[in-house]
């Protein structure tokens, strides 16, 4: 558990560093001038790399050697939650997208989706490991959010209706949802089930 608590707190301490932004500079702005643009940038993905890495070791050695049960999720939450991963992927599709009714409806359609499939997990899994993996991305999205809102970024500009990017990031965020179904034991080492 401590390696991947370790990951945590690389992964997203450098994430919620980058949302230390003032009018006047603050640190993440100080760091950029010190640095320069296209270091800082190297460092911080290097940085999240390396925090992404020590999360997934850290959940896989937890499951393998540290699994520790808390409660048992009824199973009338895993659709619920297969609902909420199918809306997710969809909201990072329309991340990438052009610019539709759905990015311009969520302003910030990356931590939505983030908090989605933070919540999704969190109905679905009663474990220690689990319960700390994904309610820390769920508190930090929330963190981003407010960072985001007191910084007056009011993400995506509204549009007047559907669009290109509509179709694409439900395209999109559909085939993704779909491959997870596939994936998700492969890479996770978890079958996505639906209850019986």
């Amino acid at each position: 558990m401590l390696l991947l608590l370790s990951g945590l707190v690389v992964f997203l301490g450098v994430h919620t560093f980058s949302t230390l932004r003032q009018p006047q500079g603050g640190p993440r702005a100080a760091l950029i001038l010190r640095l320069g643009d296209g270091p800082y940038k190297g460092l911080y993905s290097l940085v999240s790399a390396v925090g992404l890495v020590l999360i997934v070791w850290g959940f896989v050695r937890y499951r393998t050697i540290g699994y520790v049960p808390i409660w048992n999720p009824p199973s009338l939450l895993h659709p619920v939650a297969l609902v909420l991963m199918w809306i997710s992927f969809v909201a990072l599709a329309a991340t990438y997208s052009p610019l539709g009714k759905i990015k311009s409806t969520l302003r910030h359609p990356m931590l939505v989706s983030v908090k989605t499939w933070a919540l999704a997990h969190l109905m679905v899994n009663g474990d220690a490991g689990s319960l700390l993996l994904f309610a820390a991305f769920l508190a930090w999205a929330v963190w981003d959010r407010i960072a985001l809102k007191r910084r007056g970024d009011k993400g995506a500009p509204a549009v007047a209706g559907p669009t290109t990017g509509d179709a694409i990031a439900l395209v999109a965020g559909t085939i993704a949802y779909v491959a997870m179904w596939w994936l998700h034991p492969i890479v996770i080492g978890v079958p996505v089930n639906w209850p019986a």
